[in-house]
């Protein structure tokens, strides 16, 4: 076996090209946890933290949600405020303009239909022309938790009555209001502001700063409620 000579041993190039390669990999390994920090922080700038001031002072910071997310208590107050909102009426407060406001919380494709329903909840009331001394009232008794029936779409069961007085009987006479409420998610705010609004105007527009509408009205024991309007409300 030849041996090799001590000259031919400093000339050999595999101990240096060990160390470089050996070298180069601890660059590229540095490089590429540098690269991952920095796509963590421009993720982190991308979704930034929401700073939450809460009602006893302290302030806290809150990851955002999907769009689509909604908070049952949101809903459920949403859900019986508007309610509230659109079945309660006077001569002061006539129902044909509660209609025109509120609607605006409804889906188009189901304003009609509801309409009619409200219409014919009382036959013995007059939904065009209120008489003096009249008033509706809608009483809400309980608001089921939401359940969830598709990608940002609920389900909500509420029992409430509305009560019909009028200047020779007050009374009351009460009409059940037992219905499941189909409500959804909405990209952008459901009602508006007019230049000059009515304190009705200000209560629909905070309801949908929500950005929730109700697309569908079934009847409680209907256990075919979907989201197709012409299936509701029989």
């Amino acid at each position: 076996m030849q041996l090799l000579k001590p000259e031919n041993r400093k000339n050999n190039p595999l101990p240096l090209l060990a160390v470089g390669t050996f070298g180069l990999h601890v660059f590229t390994l540095l490089l590429l946890i540098f690269n991952g920090s920095m796509l963590q922080e421009l993720g982190q700038q991308l979704t930034p933290q929401t700073l939450v001031q809460l009602v006893d002072g302290r302030t806290i910071t809150v990851d955002p949600q999907p769009n689509l997310e909604r908070q049952p208590e949101a809903i459920r107050r949403f859900v019986g405020e508007t309610m509230s909102l659109m079945l309660t009426w006077s001569q002061q407060q006539p129902p044909t303009q509660v209609w025109e406001i509120t609607s605006q919380l409804v889906a188009d494709d189901f304003k009609q239909k509801f309409k009619s329903e409200v219409t014919n909840l009382n036959p013995d009331s007059q939904f065009e022309n209120v008489n003096r001394g009249a008033e509706n009232v809608l009483v809400i008794q309980k608001i089921s938790q939401p359940r969830e029936i598709g990608n940002g779409k609920w389900e909500v069961e509420m029992l409430a009555n509305q009560l019909v007085f009028s200047g020779y009987d007050r009374l009351g006479k009460s009409t059940s209001f037992n219905k499941k409420i189909l409500v959804r998610a909405i990209d952008e705010p459901a009602s508006s502001l007019p230049n000059a609004p009515l304190p009705l105007h200000l209560a629909a527009y905070r309801l949908g700063e929500a950005r929730l509408e109700i697309y569908n009205v079934c009847e409680i024991q209907d256990k075919n409620c979907s989201g197709n309007p012409n299936q509701a409300l029989p």
